[in-house]
């Protein structure tokens, strides 16, 4: 049995598309027609990936990601969005979705999307430990802990995290965060942008006034230690 993906969407034509592309890389995939189905799926089957469109029939896609994030903060949630759902994708990403593709999009990116994403959800043999302060992030186990207590990160949001720890002191642009985190070459950037304020409210005492994650103006970010 392949790796687990369920495929929410309310278009039989793109879903069928999907789950053939998909298969046939090996995963074993669900298919869901709208909310209430892909969250009665989730219940049943605890799939290891979602790909989840925004609009949906009954409880829309923002409704379910919300709800899925609460239930598990390390579910991949990949989203599929209308090229001109700007607002609904900043917001989707803001409710804990990992990633987004837009409408009318390549099945063979969106099984990429898939493969990265689910591939960096996967704890590595990795001895990188990076602790600052109060923060401790062990890389091999794919935890934070912060104050002796351990923080609920999504799987992009770890990735950045851990990637501004090995890279202190450095100036990194928002492209340079896009290809190595996301493993984009191009992008919205404003993707790094909702992250990075993500992770700043789990990581600052005062996210209005971070200490660690610095933002260079017009430039990206540095994270500074302690």
């Amino acid at each position: 049995m392949g790796q687990r993906v369920l495929v929410v969407d309310d278009d039989p034509t793109v879903s069928d598309v999907v789950r053939r592309y998909l298969e046939r890389e090996g995963f074993t995939v669900e298919l869901a027609g709208d909310g209430q189905q892909a969250l009665d799926a989730y219940d049943a089957e605890r799939p290891d990936l979602v790909v989840l469109d925004l609009m949906l029939p009954g409880i829309d896609g923002l409704e379910v990601c919300r709800r899925l994030r609460a239930q598990d903060r390390a579910l991949p949630i990949i989203m599929l969005t209308a090229l001109g759902e700007e607002s609904d994708r900043v917001l989707g990403l803001e409710l804990g979705a990992d990633d987004y593709i837009t409408k009318p999009f390549s099945p063979r990116e969106l099984v990429l999307r898939v493969q990265s994403v689910l591939r960096r959800a996967v704890p590595l043999v990795s001895e990188d430990v990076f602790v600052d302060g109060d923060l401790r992030v062990d890389a091999a186990r794919r935890t934070v802990v912060l104050r002796g207590r351990e923080l609920a990160l999504t799987v992009r949001e770890f990735d950045l995290l851990a990637f501004l720890m090995r890279n202190p002191g450095r100036v990194l642009r928002r492209a340079e965060l896009l290809q190595q985190v996301w493993g984009w070459t191009f992008g919205d950037q404003s993707t790094v942008t909702v992250h990075m304020r993500r992770l700043r409210e789990k990581v600052e005492e005062d996210p209005a006034q971070p200490r660690r994650i610095l933002t260079v103006w017009g430039v990206g970010y540095r994270y500074e230690y302690a």
